[in-house]
């Protein structure tokens, strides 16, 4: 009887924490949620007029650096060093200019015959859907067309890989971004960052900047993202292109549901030397 009554006491304890717990994560969630309307101020729409830069034929894509301004260095925005890898690759990095109706900075340019939007958004990672919003809008690209490239706390140093739609898993940067768009379908670069050791709050580990050491990996982990970037981008000109190729589902969760994960190509899911 005196363990029964010492677990009924400890429970009667731990419940209130547990319930105060998932009311400030729940509320924290609603009040992204107000803040992210707040801010896109309209809902997302596809056919709003491209910018006139984007020729009226061809397909459009938007590539999204995620991540937090001022912030370029850290874990939580290696999406940025990403996209700043592949705007190198391409020879336009000398070409990104702020576009205050996008709240970020954007190059376009073309890759083969598709034109592509690259951005950084500068808003906060939990609000960088938003920018994403906008642009999409302002360019008039699809949901499906989106490529999100974010860090993933789930994979190590030294491993990247393609997926296509589903759920946030956690991540802040995404969840907004599914909540603007109000669809899950767009595509993710996810690029490990691993998780912290030891003591470090995962706060902490994100916000952090990566070592001397971790540097070394990440030099090869940005060459096979934007390998891995182009790759993804040609596949999908050439799928357009193919008479026999479907067309791509509506945007919504429900077209997510029907999308399988692409097979594994060298620079996918691979490690880097010295991981």
């Amino acid at each position: 009887m005196n363990l029964i009554d010492a677990w009924n006491r400890f429970r009667r304890f731990v419940s209130p924490l547990i319930n105060e717990f998932l009311t400030f994560v729940t509320m924290r969630r609603l009040l992204t949620r107000v803040l992210n309307r707040v801010l896109l101020n309209e809902s997302f729409s596809p056919v709003m007029v491209p910018e006139a830069e984007i020729h009226s034929h061809g397909r459009r894509k938007l590539v999204v650096g995620l991540g937090n301004p001022g912030m370029e260095g850290t874990r939580h925005s290696v999406g940025m060093a990403v996209l700043g890898a592949l705007a190198a690759r391409l020879d336009v990095a000398d070409r990104w200019r702020g576009d205050k109706q996008v709240s970020g900075e954007v190059i376009v340019s073309e890759i083969q015959h598709t034109h592509v939007v690259l951005l950084r958004p500068r808003l906060l990672m939990n609000i960088n859907g938003v920018s994403v919003a906008k642009a999409a809008g302002k360019y008039g690209i699809r949901p499906e067309d989106i490529l999100l490239v974010h860090d993933e706390l789930d994979k190590p140093l030294g491993k990247i890989n393609i997926k296509h739609g589903g759920s946030a898993r956690g991540h802040n940067g995404v969840r907004s971004c599914v909540d603007c768009l109000q669809t899950d379908v767009m595509q993710r670069l996810r690029v490990g960052i691993g998780r912290p050791t030891g003591k470090t709050s995962v706060e902490r580990h994100v916000l952090g900047r990566f070592s001397s050491e971790e540097r070394k990996v990440l030099d090869s982990v940005l060459v096979q993202s934007v390998d891995l970037l182009l790759s993804q981008l040609s596949q999908q000109e050439s799928k357009q292109d193919s008479p026999s190729s479907p067309s791509s589902p509506a945007g919504g969760r429900g077209a997510a549901q029907k999308r399988t994960e692409p097979r594994a190509s060298p620079a996918e899911d691979s490690s880097a030397a010295g991981s």
